[in-house]
């Protein structure tokens, strides 16, 4: 068993395997998005004139946020529409917590998730333990097909410094396979999880002090380009066309 993976490992190179890691990241952003779209399709309704006046005061915000943003300003509402699902799940403060983030994707209010945990603390940007509406577009901008490469630079590597010490740290990428191969139901013998370990840090560790920094992973990241493979969600480019549901509750015209 590990000399097969072993041996499946060897063959990709470091960018891919390191782009492995960040599929459980996309794979968890794509779940919390189509779960709650289909709780909107059975919950449409006329929006009631408060609900209009309401929506006319948050026209300056929104208008706002798509105009720092790749998406249009109909595709803002429609993803305010889903913002304010997800945060009125437990407590209806149009915040989102993180137990509302694991109700939405597992059906159950608690439990461990490396993965959750991560996409919870880099899309919490004022690290205050609630993810607000502008910290939402914000992180999914960096997702869309049109944002710059530097965002998303920037975003992998939020991921992956799970300390927040601006270094990836050995442990941390060990952290992180661990984890993918939990996921997957795999194991390997820490031999060759050491193994793994010293081939990505050989690439990435330019001065061999045993971290990873910002400026060493901009040059290893522009040097294996499939690492961003899983960086972009492609039908972000047009939410209101995938996401046809979220149409019907918004009133704000372009």
């Amino acid at each position: 068993m590990d000399y097969d993976m072993s041996s499946r490992l060897s063959s990709l190179t470091i960018g891919e395997r390191l782009c492995a890691a960040c599929f459980p990241f996309i794979a968890i952003i794509e779940a919390l998005i189509f779960a709650v779209s289909k709780c909107i399709e059975h919950h449409n309704h006329h929006s009631s004139p408060n609900q209009i006046r309401e929506k006319a005061l948050r026209f300056c915000d929104l208008t706002q946020l798509a105009g720092g943003s790749p998406f249009t300003l109909n595709e803002v509402e429609a993803l305010y529409e889903l913002f304010k699902k997800l945060s009125s799940s437990i407590i209806d403060d149009g915040l989102i917590h993180k137990e509302e983030l694991q109700l939405a994707l597992f059906k159950a209010p608690s439990g461990e998730n490396l993965f959750l945990d991560r996409v919870f603390d880099v899309f919490d940007e004022k690290k205050n333990g609630v993810i607000e509406f502008e910290e939402f577009i914000h992180a999914l901008s960096v997702f869309h097909p049109a944002a710059p490469i530097q965002d998303k630079i920037d975003f992998a590597f939020r991921l992956y410094d799970l300390r927040q010490t601006g270094f990836i740290e050995r442990e941390e990428v060990k952290q992180m396979v661990i984890a993918i191969l939990s996921e997957s139901g795999l194991g390997l013998s820490d031999d060759l999880l050491e193994t793994i370990i010293d081939k990505t840090f050989a690439d990435a560790d330019m001065d061999g002090d045993g971290k990873i920094s910002k400026e060493e992973w901009i040059v290893f990241v522009m040097r294996n380009p499939s690492l961003l493979r899983n960086m972009t969600l492609q039908y972000l480019r047009d939410v209101t066309t995938v996401f046809p549901s979220f149409i019907f509750n918004t009133e704000l015209e372009e």
